[in-house]
């Protein structure tokens, strides 16, 4: 199989597993990265981060402000 096409269908995969786990569609994943220079990988680690922060906000372990702060700077729109 053509290397190029596999790396397509992992492409296709993250792209499903992303849209998945967020609000997104893969229309609006693929137009944000492209829109903003990012590579699917960030945005696939910035859902990360936050559904890790919905989980501790569930267990009951709130972010104080500062390091909302920190992440938010983190993933400013530049």
């Amino acid at each position: 199989m053509d290397k190029r096409n596999d790396i397509s269908k992992d492409l296709d995969r993250r792209i499903d597993a992303l849209a998945n786990r967020s609000s997104l569609t893969r229309g609006q994943i693929i137009e944000d990265a492209l829109a903003h220079g990012r590579s699917l990988a960030w945005q696939e680690k910035w859902v990360e981060g936050v559904q890790a922060g919905l989980d501790d906000a569930e267990r009951g372990n709130f972010a104080t402000e500062d390091e909302i702060a920190l992440v938010l700077n983190k993933y400013a729109t530049r």
